[in-house]
């Protein structure tokens, strides 16, 4: 019982991270968020409809079985392929971190469903109360640190990121000519990950907040 507490306290993060960016990958409204935020639409010459149909297609190459992304838009009344050669390649690595993302979510959330009907099924169901607490801390912990390593410079934060995430330089994107910088600005990121952190905060502060007042009731 001790381990399968522990696990919990382990599972709680990864389910917790790996589910929220799960969940922002596939906002259609976070995108168009942006690209209205961020005037995008001066910045490419696409309408709003077009955009719209980049973002969906994004969505849908995140989550089919497609190795290289292929966008066709209309821009000024004719076709347009919407990313190069280098684009793509930087995309198909994205859509590798997405993967990742996606089976670190299931994973977490099978696991925590395995050991929540154990533990329920022996009928100890408050054995889930301080590991949940613990979970939630620490999620809560990990969030402040790396909130306030980006703050201090996202720029750099953001740089680091990509070079640890990365094996080459196709992320290395020119904003004058290449449309995803173009579609997906700087502060767009920037806005993206508070949108993230503040989604995480909740979901943790709201199940360690939870949590503390069970174990305060059971003693």
């Amino acid at each position: 019982m001790k381990i399968i507490r522990w696990a919990v306290t382990v599972i709680i993060p990864l389910l917790i991270v790996s589910g929220v960016v799960a969940f922002a990958f596939n906002f259609l409204p976070l995108y168009e968020y942006g690209f209205h935020r961020y005037d995008v639409t001066q910045t490419t010459g696409l309408s709003d409809s077009e955009l719209t149909k980049a973002a969906r297609g994004l969505v849908s190459y995140f989550n089919s079985d497609e190795e290289f992304i292929n966008i066709t838009v209309q821009k000024n009344g004719s076709p347009f392929r919407l990313f190069n050669e280098r684009e793509i390649l930087h995309l198909k690595d994205v859509k590798s971190l997405v993967t990742l993302d996606y089976n670190i979510f299931i994973v977490t959330m099978l696991c925590g469903a395995a050991v929540t009907g154990f533990i329920v099924f022996r009928k100890r169901p408050r054995l889930l109360t301080a590991p949940a607490f613990w979970g939630g801390a620490i999620t809560l912990a990990g969030l402040i640190l790396v909130t306030a390593v980006a703050a201090s410079n996202f720029d750099a934060f953001f740089t680091r990121f990509h070079q640890l995430s990365f094996a080459n330089d196709f992320w290395l994107l020119d904003p004058s000519k290449d449309y995803l910088i173009m579609l997906f600005p700087a502060g767009f990121w920037q806005d993206a990950s508070i949108f993230i952190a503040g989604l995480i905060g909740l979901i943790a502060a709201g199940l360690t907040l939870f949590t503390w007042r069970n174990l305060k009731i059971n003693g």
